[in-house]
């Protein structure tokens, strides 16, 4: 039976004191996706076939910091923290390690080697991932019956290329996690968000 004890606690306090902005665009603390990933994690407790972990739950919190908060040094921050398992996960969920985050490669190139990396991480790393493109794909969907095309401009690329990227991430989950539910969720969001956006332009 899974529990969770003082380190989940602890990896919701390093959230938040590390990310203390806003989801793109909105007035919603950033905190509110991270919390929302993890929940979608502990969610798939008894429906994946491994156990999901305390461990699993706190790097779910911490998926962004590395990438988006102190690159590398972070990355350190965390493993001593939290342990070398969190780490791992951490660093699986990466898509840039440079600390500062001017310096990052462009979109594209952090994308597709996300995507070409996938297929080697462990069970525990995907099903984070799915948890983290779900909660993006379901916003993005929410936001954009509220103001339509206008949603895209949130993003350093439009809905060509974000609708690309699901449609790569899902090749992946698809033959990595067969039978998962939370990867047919994610499926029936991304069909629904390029429904009700096609014909439009990317807002960019």
């Amino acid at each position: 039976m899974l529990e969770l004890t003082a380190r989940f606690t602890s990896g919701v306090e390093y959230a938040r004191a590390v990310h203390t902005g806003y989801r793109k665009g909105t007035e919603v603390p950033y905190l509110t996706h991270l919390l929302g990933v993890a929940a979608l994690v502990l969610g798939e407790t008894g429906q994946v076939g491994f156990p999901v972990t305390e461990d699993m739950a706190v790097a779910a919190l911490l998926h962004d910091a590395v990438e988006d908060e102190g690159g590398l040094p972070r990355l350190r921050d965390i493993e001593e923290k939290f342990g070398a398992n969190v780490a791992k996960m951490v660093e699986g969920l990466s898509d840039s390690f440079a600390e500062d985050g001017e310096k990052k490669l462009v979109w594209e190139e952090r994308k597709r080697a996300y995507v070409a990396r996938l297929p080697h991480e462990a069970k525990g790393t995907l099903l984070i991932s799915v948890a983290d493109k779900l909660y993006n794909a379901r916003a993005i969907l929410e936001d954009y019956r509220g103001i339509g095309p206008e949603v895209w401009k949130r993003f350093k690329r439009g809905r060509t290329e974000q609708l690309w990227y699901f449609e790569e991430l899902l090749r992946v989950y698809q033959v990595q996690c067969p039978g998962w539910r939370i990867v047919a969720e994610l499926e029936r969001a991304v069909a629904e968000l390029k429904r009700i956006s096609a014909g439009e332009p990317d807002g960019k």
